[in-house]
């Protein structure tokens, strides 16, 4: 099976788009056409319908994807066992959109030089493991929870503590909020569909929403964030929660809204993740330009949950 053709799959699952995915390969978005077409000739199904807002896998591109993952970084392994000399950074993050790509983007700025690979896995345990086995140099995990614990050998260490907004359509009560506070959503309805059992994000907001007497609901699929977007904005009484420096962009129409929440703000505790003998010069370069950059948690005015880390240094996890 063609290795190139299957990372450029799960590039376009990842991104929603044959464009996006192009971009992301440094290819045209012809050459990704044509991959996935061999690719489902060798298959013998179809992977994605296409429309005009884009990509989304087939059932049967679905039942694959966790095969592809597997096969990639079984592939990944036989190569880098060999590999001689340099090569690039690779760092995962849950997702492209979210804010700790932001972190690295600016890392990027700052030393334009350091090759960067940056991958995404959606598995915390198989982030995790990555790292202890040398997959992956880094990845950014919300540590010491309740699902979520260190390997062996594997340190942590703060680098971003992120505000929550409020996040409605324009009918919704809070809609003209300057802000709110988080007691202000007991009894309220939290739409969070991407909240899977087992995630380190699903464990800090199943916290948030006992600390604070609202419900979080995760019914329904996951059809991604166009379809949250349409469903937030034309309601009167479901809202989602987006972290501050979450980029987002949706039509003029929908008017959408994001409140900040005050006294006490909650913030969403991002930590990188990486092995002290890990010997990649740049991954002491990442970890000082974040590290630097962390200002500190607070000590009053925020709210966390009871397993967040203690910011004063890196843990180690548990020695066997």
């Amino acid at each position: 099976m063609d290795v190139t053709a299957v990372r450029t799959y799960v590039a376009v699952v990842e991104a929603e788009q044959f464009q996006e995915a192009a971009i992301d390969l440094g290819v045209t978005p012809q050459a990704v056409s044509k991959r996935v077409a061999a690719l489902e000739r060798e298959l013998g199904v179809q992977l994605f319908t296409r429309d005009a807002r884009g990509a989304k896998p087939t059932i049967d591109g679905q039942a694959f994807l966790p095969h592809a993952r597997a096969f990639l970084d079984a592939a990944e392994r036989a190569m880098a066992s060999v590999r001689p000399g340099h090569r690039a950074l690779r760092v995962d993050v849950i997702g492209r959109r979210l804010s700790l790509a932001g972190l690295l983007r600016g890392f990027h700025r700052a030393h334009p030089d350091t090759e960067l690979d940056v991958v995404t896995l959606f598995d915390s345990a198989s982030a995790l493991s990555a790292v202890r086995d040398g997959v992956i140099d880094a990845t950014f995990r919300a540590v010491t929870t309740p699902v979520l614990r260190l390997p062996p050998g594997v340190e942590a260490a703060p680098v971003l503590d992120e505000p929550l907004h409020l996040f409605t359509g324009p009918d919704h009560e809070f809609a003209d909020a300057p802000a709110i506070r988080p007691d202000q959503l007991a009894g309220h309805r939290i739409w969070m569909p991407g909240n899977t059992p087992g995630t380190e994000w699903t464990a800090y907001y199943d916290e948030l929403a006992a600390a604070f007497g609202f419900t979080v609901d995760a019914v329904g699929p996951d059809f991604g964030i166009e379809h949250l977007l349409d469903t937030i904005a034309d309601s009167t009484t479901l809202s989602t929660f987006v972290s501050e420096q979450t980029p987002l962009v949706w039509p003029a129409g929908h008017d959408l809204r994001r409140i900040p929440l005050t006294d006490p703000t909650p913030v969403y505790p991002h930590a990188l993740v990486w092995r002290p003998d890990n010997p990649h010069p740049a991954l002491t370069v990442l970890r000082d330009h974040l590290t630097s950059a962390y200002p500190g948690r607070p000590r009053d005015g925020i709210w966390t949950p009871s397993w967040t880390e203690n910011p004063a240094g890196p843990r180690t996890g548990p020695q066997p």
